[in-house]
């Protein structure tokens, strides 16, 4: 009985280990191709304590009043963060390590129409506000945190909004046209994590940040990959994992600049 009790412990140790990841691997194809087999995204578990799960996809246009008559948008898609969702509760989540993080977005509008402000909210709900243009082609953009803000704090959550605007007509109020919104905890950096990093290629700092579930700093440098090694994999394997297969052939907007506003 006892062995059979520890056969059954550790089939349930191994189930819970297999649930907790997920784990992708790069389809075979071109061997000179930098196949990014090892990537596996280990969620981090989901905070208690969050009221609103966020909203990782806008689910549709409201239209801009002053342009009715034309195509607001480039693209079939909605706005949607690139970040993890976690099913059962539909929380969007994700950790850092950086004092100022990157945050990506697909952006179906142009700057023809729209506008964006992305909102940065602490626990006490005190709030950093920030402008930026969009570009004249949908895509993918990345915002970065601006070096003179505020640096997140180590484990604290953050509250993040990104909205969009109509472009002013004369004499009419900017418009709302849509939002999503997530969460994001700074968490501190490992000892161990730290000197595996350093040692690392980029290739390999994405696979470490991804199993360690440190999401923002992981798609940032599979990003960097992307612009700078058509070869590599990591981008697409990454944004598979979390459900993000559609966007991973977007072109990303060399765009944006958060201004305070």
């Amino acid at each position: 009985m006892k062995l059979f009790a520890r056969k059954i412990q550790l089939f349930l140790a191994i189930s819970l280990t297999l649930t907790s990841c997920i784990q992708v691997q790069a389809q075979p194809g071109n061997p000179n191709r930098q196949l990014n087999q090892s990537l596996i995204f280990a969620a981090p578990p989901p905070p208690p304590d969050i009221g609103e799960p966020g909203k990782r996809a806008e689910a549709g246009s409201r239209g801009c009043s002053q342009n009715l008559n034309k195509s607001l948008s480039s693209s079939p898609k909605q706005l949607t963060a690139l970040v993890p969702v976690y099913a059962n509760s539909e929380l969007v989540f994700g950790t850092t390590i950086s004092e100022h993080p990157s945050f990506l977005f697909y952006v179906p509008y142009t700057s023809d129409f729209a506008s964006g402000e992305f909102v940065l909210e602490d626990e006490a709900q005190n709030q950093n506000i920030y402008k930026t243009p969009l570009t004249g082609t949908s895509g993918v953009v990345n915002l970065r945190l601006p070096s003179k803000a505020a640096p997140l704090e180590i484990g604290k959550r953050y509250h993040w909004y990104f909205n969009i605007y109509c472009k002013k007509d004369k004499d009419k109020d900017e418009q709302f046209l849509g939002y999503i919104e997530g969460y994001v905890k700074r968490e501190q950096l490992k000892p161990t994590l730290k000197t595996q990093l350093e040692k690392a290629t980029p290739r390999q700092q994405v696979n470490l940040y991804a199993a360690n579930g440190i999401w923002y700093d992981a798609l940032s440098v599979a990003s960097q990959l992307r612009r700078t090694n058509s070869q590599d994999t990591s981008w697409t394997t990454l944004l598979q994992a979390v459900g993000l297969n559609d966007f991973a052939t977007e072109p990303k907007v060399e765009c944006c600049n958060l201004e305070s506003k």
